[in-house]
Formats: C-alpha cells, sequence, structure tokens
C-alpha cells in the first residue's frame, strides 16, 4: 500500500487536455514536463522541508561543449537513486555546477583565438540545456562554476590560511614538467611516465615551486573509518600513500653524514655499497676529479628519462662518484654510487644496497661487479656460497652479523634491532610515505591567480582579505611559445607590497584546478554566501550522503577533497572528518568495438541523436540495463530498441482500450503478489545500486500486468492498487513517461512528490506455489496449489487442469510423479 508525500509542490499541469496519443510518443511529453517541472520548482532544495535530509552529489563535469554517453551514464543512474530517496521521504538535496578551469579551455582559447571564459560560459549554458533534457532532479538554483570569481576568492583565501598554517610553503626542487602544456604537474597527474591530460613524456626540471602539505595528514589519510569507500578505492590511496615502517641509517661520508631508510634494518651488516640518485646534492662534492666527466654525463643522461622509465626492468646502469662511506657498524669502506633507479623525490634520495637479499641490488652488483654479502639464510639452509644466482628474500635467520646472528630475519627481530642500533646511535625508528606534498603551482593563465606579491624590501606577502579575490585579467593574449599571458601582462603584475605600501609584483603561478574541486560539495550549501566559503549555519546538511563519479579519481579529485576536508575540520570550519559518507563508482561505457569511445576510432555515442530517436526515458532505462553500473560494458545500438518497446507496452497497458484475446489464468491475489514481490526486489536492489537488475524486474513485472488485463483479476481492487504502485515504481527511473501516467489517471500534484509504495508482506510472499504439469514428458498446464500440498492433493488439481485432461482422456496412466514445488508428470500410454 501507499501513503501521500508530506510535500507537494504546486505543479502546473501542461496543456494534457489535448487529446492523448494512442501510442507512446515520447517527444509529445518529455519536454512538456521538464518546462512543467522547472517553472514548478519542483526540484529546487528546500532545506525547511519535513524528512531526513539526504545529500547526494555526483562529480561535476568539465564544461568541454558536449554531454556524451558516459555523462549519461555517470548522471541519470544516480538521478533515479536520489529520486527513489526523495520519494521514500527524505529532504534530497541534489546539486549541479561545473569544474570549468583548466589547461582544455585554454588550449582551445589558444587554437579558436578567443578568450576561455568567452569558450567556457557558452559551453556551461549549452551543456546545462542538455542536462535538463536528461530529465534529472537536479536543482540548478544552488548551480555555479569554479571560474566564477566568488568561487576562486574562497580557493585564495584558502590558500592564504594554509600558509598561516604552515601547510603551503615554496620550494625548488625537481619537478615534472610537460613540455607540450608548458606546465609543472603534481606526481598524480603522471600516468605512465607522461602527462595524464595530453600524454606528452614528462621532463625533470628544477624549479621554485608552491607546495601544499598533504603529507602533514598522511596517517590520518590512512584511516577510512567515517566513510564507506569501495575496497578498490581504498587500496588505490592506501598504496598511493605508501606507508613503510624501518629506521634511518647514517654513514659517514666526504661529504658529510648520508642517512639512509630502510625497511630491513636486520639486513644491515649486509649492506656493501651506497647508492644516491643522481640528482643528490652531495654528488658534486662526492665525486672526485678523476670520475667527474663521466658522473656529470651520467646525471645528464639521467634528467633526460622520466621516473617510470627509470624503475622500468632491465640491465642497471650507474656510476662510481669515487668515494667511500664508512659502514656504521663494521666500519668497513663501502663505495658511493650514482644510479637512476634510485629517485630523488622518494625517502632521502639515497639507499644502502643489500644485494644478497634485494633483486634490483643484485641485479646492479652483477652488473658492476659489487660484493654481495649473506645476512639472512633459510632455516636449514646451506648459505648462498661466493657466486649467488640471485637474490633472497623470504625469511630466515640472521647471519654474519656478529651479536644479531641467530636472530630471526623480518619483523620478527625489527623492533629489537632497532632499538639496539638506537643505543649506538647510529639509527633511529622511523616511519616514511611514498606520497609527497601536494604541487599546487600551474604556468597557465586559465585558473585561480595564486593570492602572493613578491616585495624586493618585504619578500613574498599575502595579499590582504579585503582584496580578494585577485581577478584574472581579461582580453589576454596568447603567445605561440606557450607561456603564461600572466607573466607578460605587465599592467597585471604590477601592484603594491601589502606591508610597505611600495612596488611589488603579483605571482604569477596560478593553482592546480584539483584545488578546485577539493571543496566545492561545500560551496553548494550557499552558492550565494559571501562572509565565507560557506554558511557555518548551513552545516547540518553536511556529510554528502552519496558521492558518485569514476575511479580514474581515486588518487587525485577524491584523496584531494579527503585532504581539504581533515584541514578545514582543523580550522574549526566543519566537524566532518571525510568529504562523503559513502562512495561509489560506475564503469565505464565503452564503443561498440568494445574500446573507449574517441572520436579517431569512430566509435562515439551521441546521446542527443538518440534522445530525438527514442526520448529520454528509453536512453535512461537502457544505460541502467545496459550492464551492472559499477562494471559498464560495451554499447549496443541494438538493445536500444528493447526498452523503447517496453515503455510502448507500459504506455498500453495503461491506456490501451478494447484488449482482446484468451482469458488468462491470474487472479488478484497473483497481481497482489507480483507486485509487492516486485517492489521488494526493487526496494533492495535500489539500496544496492544494482540498477539493471530493478528494469529487469519493471519488465517482468510489465509482462504479467498485461496478462492480468485480460484476466479475472482486471478492475479488481488488487488491479487498481497495481497499476498506481506500478506508476510510482517507474517514476526513479523514467520519470517523464510516469508523470503523464501520473496525470492522465487524473492524480494530483507530482508523482515525483508522491510517496515510495510500502511492501505489503503477506502479499509479497505466498504460501502458494504455480507448478508446471507434464504429461508423458511435455507441459500441457500448470496449477497453483500450497506449497505444503500432500501428493494426492497435487495429482488432483493436476487431473483437474482442462488442458491437462484433453491429453489424459482415453489414456492408461501408468506412473505418476510429483516432485514438490517443482514439477508433476504423468506418464500414460
Amino acid at each position: 500500500m501507499t501513503t501521500e508525500s508530506t510535500s507537494k509542490p504546486d505543479i502546473s499541469k501542461p496543456d494534457i487536455q489535448e487529446p492523448r496519443a494512442e501510442r507512446y510518443n515520447p517527444h509529445a511529453i518529455e519536454g512538456k514536463w521538464q518546462e512543467a517541472w522547472e517553472k514548478s520548482s519542483l526540484y529546487t532544495f528546500d532545506e525547511n522541508a519535513p524528512g531526513e535530509k539526504f545529500y547526494a552529489l555526483t562529480m561535476f563535469p568539465y564544461p568541454s561543449g558536449n554531454l556524451h554517453i558516459g555523462h549519461w551514464y555517470a548522471y541519470c543512474v544516480p538521478d533515479a537513486r536520489a529520486r527513489w530517496m526523495r520519494m521514500r521521504g527524505y529532504n534530497v538535496l541534489f546539486p549541479m555546477g561545473f569544474d570549468a578551469f583548466g589547461l582544455p579551455a585554454e588550449n582551445a582559447a589558444i587554437k579558436n583565438k578567443t578568450d576561455p571564459a568567452i569558450w567556457t560560459y557558452k559551453n556551461i549554458e549549452y551543456m546545462t540545456r542538455q542536462f535538463k533534457r536528461m530529465g534529472t532532479m537536479l536543482d540548478w538554483s544552488r548551480s555555479f562554476a569554479t571560474s566564477d570569481p566568488e568561487y576562486y576568492r574562497w580557493n585564495q583565501w584558502f590558500f592564504i590560511e594554509f600558509y598561516k598554517r604552515g601547510l603551503a610553503y615554496k620550494k625548488g626542487g625537481f619537478v615534472n614538467w610537460c613540455p607540450k602544456d608548458q606546465t609543472v604537474l603534481a606526481n598524480e597527474q603522471v600516468v605512465d611516465g607522461a602527462c595524464e591530460r595530453c600524454g606528452t613524456p614528462v621532463e625533470k626540471r628544477n624549479l621554485s615551486q608552491w607546495y601544499l602539505k598533504i603529507t602533514d595528514y598522511a596517517e590520518e589519510l590512512l584511516d577510512f573509518t567515517h566513510t564507506d569507500m569501495p575496497e578498490k578505492v581504498r587500496l588505490m590511496q592506501t598504496n598511493w600513500i605508501g606507508k613503510s615502517v624501518g629506521a634511518e641509517v647514517t654513514f659517514e661520508t666526504p661529504a658529510g653524514p648520508e642517512t639512509v631508510f630502510t625497511t630491513r634494518p636486520d639486513t644491515l651488516l649486509g649492506a656493501t655499497f651506497l647508492v644516491l640518485a643522481p640528482e643528490h646534492a652531495k654528488v658534486a662534492e662526492l665525486t672526485t676529479t678523476e670520475q667527474r666527466a663521466e658522473v656529470e654525463a651520467y646525471v645528464a643522461a639521467a634528467g633526460r628519462k622520466t621516473d617510470v622509465e627509470r624503475q622500468q626492468e632491465g640491465e642497471k646502469t650507474g656510476v662510481f662518484t669515487g668515494s667511500f662511506a664508512t659502514h656504521p657498524i663494521s666500519g668497513h669502506q663501502l663505495p658511493i654510487w650514482i644510479a637512476d633507479y634510485v629517485l630523488i623525490s622518494y625517502g632521502t634520495g639515497s639507499i644502502m644496497a643489500v644485494p644478497a637479499h634485494d633483486e634490483r641490488d643484485f641485479a646492479f652488483a652483477r652488473q658492476f661487479g659489487l660484493p654481495i654479502q649473506e645476512v639472512i639464510r633459510p632455516e636449514g639452509g646451506e648459505g648462498m656460497g661466493e657466486h649467488p644466482e640471485a637474490a633472497y628474500s623470504g625469511e630466515g635467520l640472521i647471519v654474519n652479523s656478529g651479536e644479531f646472528d641467530g636472530m630471526p630475519g623480518g619483523k620478527a627481530s625489527i623492533a629489537e634491532i632497532i632499538a639496539r642500533l638506537e643505543e649506538r646511535g647510529v639509527a633511529r625508528a622511523k616511519t616514511t610515505y611514498r606520497l609527497r606534498d601536494w604541487l599546487f603551482a600551474r604556468q597557465r593563465y586559465w585558473g585561480t591567480p595564486i593570492p602572493f606579491v613578491h616585495c624586493e624590501k618585504c619578500g613574498m606577502q599575502p595579499v590582504p582579505e579585503d582584496q580578494l579575490p585577485v581577478r584574472l585579467p581579461g582580453n589576454v593574449e596568447f603567445t605561440p611559445t606557450g607561456q603564461s599571458p600572466l607573466k607578460l601582462d605587465e599592467q597585471w603584475k604590477r601592484t603594491t607590497c601589502p606591508n610597505c605600501g611600495g612596488e611589488a609584483e603579483r605571482d604569477t603561478d596560478t593553482m592546480d584546478t584539483f584545488v578546485d574541486s577539493s571543496w566545492y560539495m561545500y560551496r553548494y550549501l550557499s552558492p550565494d554566501y559571501h562572509e565565507g566559503p560557506f554558511d557555518p549555519q548551513k552545516a547540518g546538511l553536511l556529510p554528502v550522503d552519496l558521492y558518485t563519479g569514476g575511479i580514474e579519481h581515486a588518487i587525485l579529485h577524491l584523496l584531494y577533497s579527503r585532504f581539504w576536508t581533515k584541514v578545514m575540520r582543523d580550522m574549526g570550519l566543519t566537524t566532518q572528518h571525510e568529504p562523503f559518507a559513502r562512495l561509489r563508482n560506475q564503469g565505464v561505457i565503452l564503443g561498440e568495438d568494445g574500446e573507449k569511445m574517441s572520436k579517431s576510432r569512430g566509435n562515439v555515442v551521441d546521446p542527443d541523436d538518440l534522445v530525438r530517436e527514442y526520448g529520454a526515458d528509453t536512453v535512461r532505462a537502457f544505460l541502467m540495463f545496459i550492464a551492472p553500473w559499477e562494471l559498464g560494458g560495451p554499447w549496443d545500438s541494438r538493445g536500444v530498441s528493447g526498452p523503447s518497446k517496453w515503455l510502448s507496452r507500459v504506455w498500453n497497458l495503461y491506456f490501451e482500450e478494447g484488449v482482446s484475446g484468451p482469458q488468462e489464468a491470474v487472479s488478484e491475489a497473483d497481481v497482489r503478489h507480483a507486485v509487492h514481490s516486485a517492489l521488494k526486489r526493487v526496494d533492495g536492489d535500489f539500496e544496492r545500486m544494482s540498477f539493471n537488475t530493478i528494469i529487469s524486474t519493471l519488465m517482468e513485472l510489465t509482462n504479467t500486468l498485461v496478462k492480468a488485463k485480460r484476466s479475472p483479476a482486471f478492475g479488481t481492487p488488487g488491479w487498481n492498487e497495481a497499476l498506481d504502485v506500478f506508476n510510482r515504481m517507474l517514476a526513479p527511473v523514467v520519470p517523464h513517461i510516469a508523470e503523464e501516467i501520473w496525470h492522465q489517471r487524473g492524480q494530483e500534484g507530482s508523482v515525483h512528490t508522491a510517496a515510495w509504495p510500502q511492501v505489503d508482506e503477506g502479499a509479497a510472499v505466498r504460501d502458494t506455489v504455480t507448478i508446471g504439469v507434464q504429461v508423458s514428458g511435455r507441459v500441457r498446464g500448470e496449477v497453483t496449489i500450497s506449497k505444503a500440498a500432500p501428493q494426492d492433493e497435487a495429482l488432483s488439481a493436476a487431473r483437474a487442469n482442462a488442458e491437462v485432461a484433453k491429453h489424459l482422456d482415453g489414456k492408461q496412466v501408468v506412473k505418476e510423479i510429483y516432485v514438490p514445488g517443482r514439477i508433476i508428470n504423468i506418464v500414460v500410454k
């Protein structure tokens, strides 16, 4: 049964006085209902409305100019769940905006000789119309673009606050440089050694850059207690953060103490040489005159390789510096080498090499004839011998290590060994992380200007809050060199120092655009608020209850937004530990050829074309039906007609007159059972976000109701209840046809504010079962009997069936078989 919704906005009825179409015509109904919904503000969130709040959010898009089928998959499917939550009585916030800064707009501006702002806002206008054609319940009253000055003002405010808290700093060092886009990249934006956006191989450059200290939150980012994220995302973030527990060990060198980090201090006596990254600050001082030319040539060659290339398997390369380090325990002199498989960006940029128990070190030692000293031996093993064939990285006992001999190698003894080394003053316990601070500055124009000025007298100074936002200049010129116009705009650069009032120059870098998406979910709470990034009085709407989007953002946006929320919490802006309570990822819709959609492959599917042919509801239903939502799959153009035909059957179910044909054996109880068992399955599938099975269940229920229209159940109270419940069940997934049916049947308000029907458990779970009856192995009919019916009763019911009786007439029964709940077979001759 259903209960009426407590909130019914006044929705203006479009011209449904026109004669109703005899056949389902989505083009006659979808546009008018979209207009009616917008006119009545049906989907505008009212925080004072009754019901428990539910904040649903899908990652906002870049305004590229056109929504592709992947956008539909990402947005219209979660839209169905948001609609379901609203009908269940929740007060649902489901907003949308645009992640508008970034290189695509700037590159388009260069190519088309236009202003990035003009290109961006024109695309936003067009894409907004496309979104509305989906029939989503998005609340557009809260929409904004991250390129709006009133939005990026708060990016700048945050940056200054981070700086005051010691979380933003500037330093020189080697950075990832994209030669095509002429900008630096964070480690997370380098994929397989190339720019994640344009695919150009990344270079290393030594530049002074802004960073955010995300590493201060590394340990807390490993704690997922306050957020429900898929295991794959948790694993990706955990591996990226890369926590390692071990010790820092100090070796004396001609250039001073050199500290290395190791997770295996139990193998310290197996260290036979040191290896430094070619970029290490001590390389020049450690290099002897005899080795200088060879070392400098190697350093130059290493600088032309990407980190990925340097980490690849294969023959190891390296050069001896000519210097030696003193082992802190044995006192042995260990040669110091440089090799490109050691990266300056990880650890201390140097390692102690234990070739007997590390594959990379072993390969390097074999390549250059360096000593290999066994210190871990399998229990009962004979040892490695003078010429080992491979490194041994398994468990065993410590050997050739003096006082540590006989101790178990590995985790069992590491704590004790570290304690002994600390007593000697040669090591200390240390936890390190693979995660590096967020490289935050970009040498581009279309982004948030960094709110700092440089004064020769006062140094670097933040822009005062009352002077924010520092706006991007308009009418800029892009040069063929790819340099940012901000560097070339002398009028914009010139300003005054906020400290001394003298001449100063603005910072000409802009922020990484991932800052825009790190906190945008908070801005939706109060997009017109001017006293802070969001109105603290709206904080009760947090966190995002269900966040959806692609898993490709796991170690970019998703990690950065978690970091940002934790800093906001520590600033007192929120009490939340995480930006979203629950995260779910959708899969990818591939081309019909099973490959990723791209214009070059010619396999792109344009949703606008599909809407023109089939209507939005059909496209929505097909995207939910095509595959499990979290997996995705290849597009199948032949499959779209299936949901289209289904919706035609739904239309005919309600409005087709004069249905004739043989009477079906469907009772009123059968109808109620079909509807309420389907409702129960759909509820469970919405909760699990199993959208393909929702559509399957609704299609199956349609078949049952079509049969029931030709049965004694037609016109009964159970039949009328079924039509009402089915109408409401359709509403989240195919909102236009559901609204049309609702109004054509004379209902008030909107089906989308009607209450979701309640499952009648008595009807959903039946104590009867329908069994096929075979005569000599061929199905001749079916009977509905009690699940507990004895064999005699079941066989009597079978013989009484008119169709079965015809095939028994004049025949001799030789055997009767009854499998309870499954089959009846009467064998005759």
